[in-house]
């Protein structure tokens, strides 16, 4: 039951993510709440494993940790590869 009532209650900051992934101001909120989202699914799947006592999850959810953590840094690492150019034509004129 306490399982349950936390499977809700991450399926609902889900969702609040979602909104502030939507209406996010910057493109980092948006990526930060992007970032919130995949560490939500992360525990949306080891909660269902372990609900339906199929702990073999728990593999998934370190596989998709891992691809999100990395995911989040290839994202950040093209923003800022894309106003490196930007900058050097600014410092050339």
């Amino acid at each position: 039951m306490i399982l349950f009532a936390a499977l809700l209650a991450v399926l609902v900051a889900v969702a609040l993510m979602t909104f502030r992934t939507v209406a996010g101001p910057t493109t980092f909120d948006r990526l930060l709440a992007a970032n919130s989202i995949g560490n939500g699914a992360i525990l949306i799947v080891a909660l269902y494993g372990f609900l339906t006592d199929r702990p073999d999850f728990l593999d998934l959810t370190l596989t998709y940790a891992l691809l999100n953590y990395v995911g989040v840094f290839a994202v950040l690492k093209f923003f800022r590869a894309g106003s490196e150019p930007d900058e050097q034509a600014e410092d050339a004129r």
